[in-house]
């Protein structure tokens, strides 16, 4: 098929993603009488939102006191002061009402016996600006992503959004001034291509789990908006900080959830110990992720593991007993027994840390608009372009998120996202011209995968990708090990050139999604541990043991990676709220 003869489809906004983010942001867009185009790579219900296990923060004091303050100091702490302190305060004072919007949505939120929505306490959680602990996270049981997924999709229904399942995107389109118009996508099943303009595009792709070997993220979270926001030209912002969540099922990475510990779980090493008395005295197993991650890094180095090879450390729940554990986490019981034939709520959890969550992301600020850096001037705006969730980066969890927040902030901004787009629409009456050759790059982009002969295999690169950024970007880093990496990445990039899809049976298309994918997972991990090598200190999940100490004076500052000549910038960090006192940066310490 010709350029010329590919159908066009128009339409308001395209949301690029099916999560919580994209699903929110089409109902708000849906409801307000503008035509959505909503396009995923899987069928919306299974995208990866439905894995989210533990729940959403929100200062609803249901359990314990609360308030919305207190939640915004444990987010900027959480942060190690990275994240900007509007944005989080924006996210922090929306969390309640975004919470009451999902229960009337039909989320079946657990219950307290008074028939208040149940909160769980989680690592990072605090009263009264880091007192006692708090308990903020609403759940609906362990399955709280599933829940709100199935309920926002429901709704997208009932509004009639349009939806594009199992469509894959190649890349952005522009006009001749650089705006986005929407996106060249084909039909993963058929091959069909499309060409979809829209007056507002949103990335809504989610993160990019999928670099590492070992994860709990899906095969889909391939960093897909990340690369095409790096292909058009723009920055990718602090990509060096990749959460490992200190309890996947060792060896094999499924999530075990914050929530088990948030309901009375503790981590025992070989000895019996609860170890994390040692790292954290005061929060003891409910501490930040990064330091709960680096304490059992740590036990399993100098030799206090558990099992055969004394390569992880155990969580016990069985001390909860079958009725805590059935009621509040009946998926986690259900996928001991599974994968591993134990019952947790007789035998310890075998768990060692594991690739999680991708920090950084597409600059956007509050509004969800994404925003580029301009010399010695306020950013500017990249007109038509949003993003959300986790491929974006507001920035709200800084240099580490605390649990229950990924949820929130997808809902956060994926509803003010929407909001804005909804009034920019209303000065945007009609469509712009595209620039035809945006359509032809990304028509060569797709079909130099067409390619036949012999040549490097796209499965085995991406193997070996894998295993580069698990050896040399992961809990502990030196610049020795960043620096193999980056070697290691170049290298795997130089061979993808002669990549070559070996099946052109009634699976080609699926080989052509693979391939695209591992061009995004390769742009995306060069962002990764290039910015990794560049911060010269250790703030969050960026743990440099050649650089132990935070240093405020030198790197209080968002790195900015893009891709032509992997070139590097820099921005402050908003340290100004919106109403309140900023919160200055201090030890962190739990």
């Amino acid at each position: 098929m010709s350029i010329q003869n590919i159908p066009r489809r128009r339409f308001d906004a395209l949301i690029i993603g099916a999560g919580g983010g994209g699903l929110r942001a089409a109902l708000q867009l849906a409801e307000a009488d503008a035509n959505v185009a909503v396009v995923s790579k899987v069928f919306p219900t299974r995208s990866h939102t439905v894995a989210a296990q533990g729940g959403m923060n929100a200062a609803l004091a249901n359990v314990l006191p609360d308030n919305w303050h207190w939640h915004m100091f444990d987010t900027v702490k959480g942060s190690d002061y990275l994240g900007d302190q509007d944005a989080i305060e924006y996210m922090c004072r929306a969390a309640p009402k975004v919470v009451y919007e999902m229960e009337h949505f039909g989320v079946p939120f657990s219950r307290l016996d008074n028939g208040k929505i149940y909160q769980r306490p989680f690592g990072g959680q605090s009263q009264n600006f880091g007192g006692e602990q708090a308990a903020r996270t609403c759940a609906a049981a362990d399955r709280t992503g599933h829940a709100i997924l199935h309920s926002l999709y429901q709704q997208n229904i009932r509004a009639k959004t349009n939806f594009f399942d199992e469509y894959f995107a190649v890349d952005l389109l522009k006009d001749d001034e650089g705006n986005v118009l929407g996106a060249f996508v084909f039909n993963i099943h058929t091959g069909e291509e499309l060409i979809i303009e829209a007056k507002t595009t949103l990335l809504a792709t989610g993160g990019a789990g999928q670099l590492y070997r070992t994860t709990t993220n899906a095969l889909i979270n391939t960093g897909d908006g990340m690369a095409m926001a790096l292909r058009a030209g723009l920055p990718l912002q602090d990509m060096e900080f990749f959460q490992f969540h200190p309890t996947g099922i060792a060896g094999r990475g499924m999530l075990i959830t914050e929530g088990a510990r948030g309901e009375g779980g503790y981590l025992v090493n070989a000895k019996g110990e609860r170890l994390m008395e040692r790292y954290a005295p005061k929060a003891k197993d409910l501490a930040s992720r990064d330091v709960v991650s680096r304490a059992i890094y740590t036990e399993v180095k100098e030799g206090r593991g558990c099992g055969p090879e004394k390569d992880h450390v155990m969580l016990k729940l069985d001390h909860l007993g079958v009725d805590v554990i059935q009621k509040r986490l009946p998926g986690i019981r259900q996928t001991c027994i599974t994968f591993l034939g134990i019952d947790p709520a007789e035998h310890p959890i075998p768990i060692y840390p594991t690739a999680h969550y991708t920090m950084g992301g597409i600059p956007t600020d509050r509004y969800g608009r994404v925003v580029t850096p301009v010399k010695d001037t306020p950013e500017e705006v990249v007109n038509g372009l949003y993003a959300a969730g986790e491929c974006a980066c507001v920035s709200v969890h800084g240099a580490n998120r605390l649990g229950g927040n990924s949820i929130l902030d997808i809902l956060v901004f994926g509803r003010a996202a929407a909001n804005h787009i909804i009034d920019y629409l209303k000065d945007v009456r009609y469509h712009k011209p595209m620039d035809e050759n945006s359509v032809t790059q990304a028509y060569e982009r797709l079909h130099r995968w067409d390619r036949t002969g012999e040549g490097e295999s796209v499965e085995q690169l991406r193997k070996e990708l894998k295993r580069a950024m698990e050896d040399n970007c992961g809990v502990f880093r030196t610049q020795e090990i960043l620096d193999n990496g980056i070697k290691a990445v170049q290298q795997l990039q130089e061979r993808m050139k002669d990549a070559r899809i070996r099946d052109h049976s009634a699976l080609f298309n699926t080989a052509r999604v693979e391939a695209l994918e591992l061009e995004n997972l390769m742009d995306v991990a060069m962002a990764t541990v290039y910015s990794a090598g560049a911060r010269h200190e250790s703030r969050g999940a960026h743990s440099r043991i050649d650089f132990p100490d935070r240093d405020d004076m030198q790197w209080m500052k968002h790195t900015l990676f893009f891709k032509e000549g992997n070139k590097l910038d820099f921005k402050p960090v908003r340290t100004k709220p919106l109403s309140v006192a900023s919160f200055p940066p201090k030890a962190r310490v739990y």
